[in-house]
């Protein structure tokens, strides 16, 4: 079943190359949507995918790239939207 989750991702998750690798890892787990950096300086995702590729997309984005220290994750979850690819904003 599928599903779409809102990622908030706060640390230093900006000028870390997060959101090259945040696509690369949509890519490898089929999902779809988008990231983009926000002013506060946190990331911002929104995702959707078969609910078990979302998981391990989920627990990624709970690490980030190696460079990168993820602080803390806010993950809602919302009705589909209908992305057909994953996006940098």
């Amino acid at each position: 079943m599928k599903k779409c989750a809102q990622i908030s991702i706060q640390g230093k998750v900006q000028n870390v190359g997060f959101r090259y690798n945040t696509q690369v890892v949509a890519h490898e787990h089929n999902i779809t949507g988008y990231v983009k950096n926000m002013r506060d300086g946190t990331v911002f995702v929104e995702a959707e995918g078969e609910e078990s590729d979302l998981e391990k997309f989920i627990n990624w984005c709970q690490k980030g790239p190696s460079w990168s220290i993820v602080e803390k994750v806010d993950i809602e979850y919302i009705p589909l939207i209908g992305y057909s690819e994953f996006k940098i904003r």
